[in-house]
C-alpha cells in the first residue's frame, strides 16, 4: 500500500507567519519576557526545529541573568515547558478561529489518496495538539480521523534528523519506496531524504530561497482550481499540470524505484 506523509507547519497551512509567530510573541508578553520577534528575526528562528528549541535559543547567559531566569538546566526546562504549553494553547485557539486556511490542494489530494486506498499520515515535531488542530481545520474532522499522526517530543532528534520519519515508517509498516512526503523546508526535506523517502516540496513563506537539491519535485503549492501550482524544479520530468495529482505522486514513486533498481 502506498503512503502519503505530510509535514504540518507550512504544508497543511502556512502557519509560521500568521500562527506561530504571533503565538510566540503573545506568550512572551504574557510571561513578561522582553522579546518580540519581527518577521526577519523569525525567518531565522524557523531554521531551528521545534518550538521549545526556538524559545531556548533566547537563553544566552546574558539573557538569563537580565531576566532572572534559572541558570541550571532543570529550571530552564521547567520554564520552557510552561512557556511552550501556553504558546500551544494560544496557537490552537488561533487555528480554531479559522485564521489559518489550508494551503491550496491539501483537501483535494487527501480526498484523492483516501479514495485510492493510500495510507495517510502527518509527521511533525510540533506539539501534537497543534498538529491535530491544523489537520482537522485543513481537511475536516472526518478526513483527519483517517490519518496516523506522529508529532511532538516522541523522537530524540528533530528535523533535519530523520528520526520522526523513521518512526513513522516503522509504525506504519511502510517501506520508504512506498511513501511520498510533502514538505516545505530544507530541514524537513533533509529529514525525509535521510530516511530514504521521495519528497515533494511546496515552498512556504519563509522557505522560498532554501536549497532543495535532490527533491523529487518543487512547486509553489499542490494547486487548486483557483490557485494553480507553479513548478519550480522538476528533475524527474514528471511534468505536472496546474494541480499536483495522485497520478503525479505515483509517477514519482515509480521513478524513484527505477533509480534504486539501477
Amino acid at each position: 500500500m502506498p503512503f502519503l506523509i505530510f509535514d504540518c507547519d507550512g504544508v497543511l497551512a502556512d502557519t509560521e507567519r500568521n500562527g506561530h509567530l504571533p503565538s510566540f510573541n503573545r506568550t512572551f508578553a504574557e510571561f513578561g519576557v522582553p522579546v518580540e520577534w519581527n518577521d526577519e528575526q523569525y525567518a531565522d528562528k524557523v531554521r531551528i526545529g521545534g518550538g521549545k528549541e526556538r524559545m531556548k535559543s533566547l537563553f544566552t547567559p546574558e539573557f538569563v541573568r537580565a531576566n532572572d531566569l534559572p541558570a541550571h538546566e532543570d529550571g530552564q526546562r521547567d520554564v520552557l515547558a510552561r512557556w511552550h504549553r501556553r504558546k500551544t494553547e494560544i496557537y490552537t485557539e488561533l487555528v480554531a478561529s479559522g485564521a489559518l486556511p489550508a494551503r491550496p490542494g491539501i483537501a483535494r489530494i487527501v480526498g484523492e489518496a483516501a479514495s485510492a486506498g493510500w495510507g495517510l499520515a502527518v509527521a511533525s515535531t510540533s506539539a501534537e495538539a497543534s498538529v491535530r488542530a491544523v489537520l482537522e481545520h485543513a481537511v475536516g474532522r472526518e478526513a483527519a480521523a483517517g490519518f496516523s499522526v506522529f508529532a511532538g517530543d516522541i523522537v530524540p532528534r528533530k528535523k533535519p534528523a530523520p528520526d520522526i520519519y523513521l518512526l513513522a515508517l516503522r509504525e506504519l509498516g511502510a517501506d520508504p519506496a512506498e511513501a511520498v512526503v510533502i514538505e516545505d523546508s530544507a530541514n524537513g526535506f533533509r529529514a525525509a531524504e535521510a530516511a530514504g523517502l521521495s519528497t515533494v516540496v511546496t515552498v512556504s513563506a519563509y522557505t522560498t530561497e532554501e536549497d532543495f537539491s535532490g527533491a523529487a519535485l518543487v512547486v509553489s503549492s499542490l494547486g487548486d482550481d483557483d490557485e494553480p501550482a507553479t513548478v519550480i524544479d522538476d528533475p524527474l520530468g514528471i511534468q505536472p499540470g496546474r494541480q499536483i495529482t495522485l497520478h503525479d505522486l505515483s509517477a514519482i514513486l515509480a521513478a524513484a524505484n527505477r533509480t534504486e533498481e539501477n
